[in-house]
């Protein structure tokens, strides 16, 4: 699968490598979430192995932006473990949440350190992400004729299951899922379910666009395509149809004054994601009729979210996610919104634990875009996070965007980018 270009000369790149070329065969174990979860801490391990017996001291130094994250996302630790003192949820709870954390929040900052650190080359990520994109292809070919034969979406819950997780949806593997609203397909590929498909087709639509062989970029491209509509996203058919004008403009050689012109006009896109979603809903009433109860239930979790962090949790929010009550079909309260979702589970201090280093992260970017093509590729990753921030919980999904981290983390060191300017990545 490797070709010369991409051997894989360290151990670093060959984690990173089969990291990403195995999502799918993973997936068909059901063990891509238990995969995605420890690859970060693997890595890490490697990290401090090194070290320690080789006395390898070229890994650093780590970027401010960087330190940041880390000291974010432990204080995230601390708001989970003062809410479980404040709410009495007991030891096993806080134990529980506690793994929780180290498998989302804390691979956030993990895998940027990891970008920023270690010895990789940015052609594994391009190359390995055109792969599975292209392996997505596949899978909506034979998962159609699964579905004019009528076979059932769902082909087995991996034993897996039994190491604890989100939900079952992250252990399910499945040809597709079911609108229950329409009765009709819809594409989850090898996301938990069929909105983080659109996120991950944004992604790895950024991604494929950077590689460097003219067969495969075109492979991830069509295959990132193939995923955005079959996903039946509406957050990521916005997401997407906005980011091509913006890689096109992105690639090419551009004054300063079109370039902050261009990344203006992202920040203000992404930014106003939710409020185009909502009012596309409006405009085109085909797409609102593919989900039409899903905009209810998200606006009555998020009313219920904010009343109750307000009233009973404001400073470091419940500790858990709640059930919700019938009026919501019972989804859990936090869910389906990051920013609510940390109100309402940390309270307004990890609302702030991860607005202060993502807006940093942003700026930054958007500054360094103009000298480096690194950065407006990682520029426009940061922005897609931060648009479906507003549809999804990122901390449950980051076994999944991984390579995204990865690439911002390695923009956030200007000693890499400087490297990595100066080759074909």
């Amino acid at each position: 699968m490797a070709t010369p270009l991409l051997n894989q000369t360290t151990v670093e790149e060959k984690l990173i490598w089969y990291g990403l070329v195995l999502s799918y065969p993973m997936y068909v174990l059901g063990a891509l979430y238990v995969w995605g979860s420890v690859l970060g801490w693997l890595m890490l391990a490697l990290v401090i192995l090194r070290c320690w017996v080789d006395g390898r001291a070229d890994y650093g130094p780590v970027p401010l932006i960087v330190w940041l994250w880390v000291t974010a996302m432990a204080l995230m630790l601390v708001a989970l473990i003062v809410a479980h003192i404040d709410w009495q949820l007991g030891l096993a709870k806080t134990i529980k949440s506690t793994i929780g954390w180290a498998k989302g929040w804390a691979l956030l900052a993990l895998f940027l350190l990891l970008g920023a650190v270690l010895p990789f080359r940015l052609a594994l990520l391009t190359r390995g992400t055109c792969i599975v994109a292209a392996q997505s292809i596949i899978l909506a070919l034979i998962s159609l004729v699964a579905v004019a034969l009528g076979w059932s979406g769902e082909i087995y819950l991996s034993p897996l299951k039994a190491i604890g997780g989100p939900g079952y949806e992250f252990f399910t593997v499945r040809w597709f899922a079911l609108n229950l609203e329409t009765g009709l397909p819809r594409w989850s590929f090898f996301a938990p379910w069929a909105p983080a498909a659109g996120l991950m087709s944004c992604i790895c639509l950024v991604i494929c666009w950077q590689e460097q062989n003219p067969r495969w970029r075109a492979l991830g491209i069509i295959g990132t395509a193939v995923m955005c509509l079959l996903c039946q996203s509406r957050a990521g058919w916005v997401l997407f149809a906005g980011l091509i004008p913006l890689l096109v403009l992105f690639g090419r050689a551009i004054s300063p004054s079109m370039l902050l012109v261009a990344a203006i006009a992202t920040v203000v896109m992404m930014l106003s994601s939710q409020w185009l979603f909502e009012h596309g809903n409006d405009a085109y009433q085909h797409i609102k009729d593919s989900r039409p109860d899903s905009t209810r239930v998200r606006s009555a979790l998020a009313d219920i979210a904010l009343q109750r962090w307000q009233a009973e949790a404001p400073i470091w929010g419940h500790g858990i996610v709640e059930r919700g009550p019938k009026m919501v079909e019972y989804m859990p309260i936090g869910t389906h919104h990051s920013w609510y979702g940390l109100l309402f589970v940390k309270g307004a201090v990890g609302a702030l634990a991860l607005a202060l280093p993502l807006a940093i992260t942003v700026i930054y970017l958007l500054v360094d875009a103009f000298r480096s093509a690194v950065s407006r590729t990682a520029l426009l990753l940061a922005l897609t996070l931060v648009g479906y921030s507003f549809f999804e919980n990122l901390e449950i999904l980051v076994y999944l965007f991984w390579p995204a981290l990865l690439w911002i983390g390695a923009a956030l060191n200007p000693l890499k980018t400087n490297a990595l300017q100066k080759v074909a990545y």
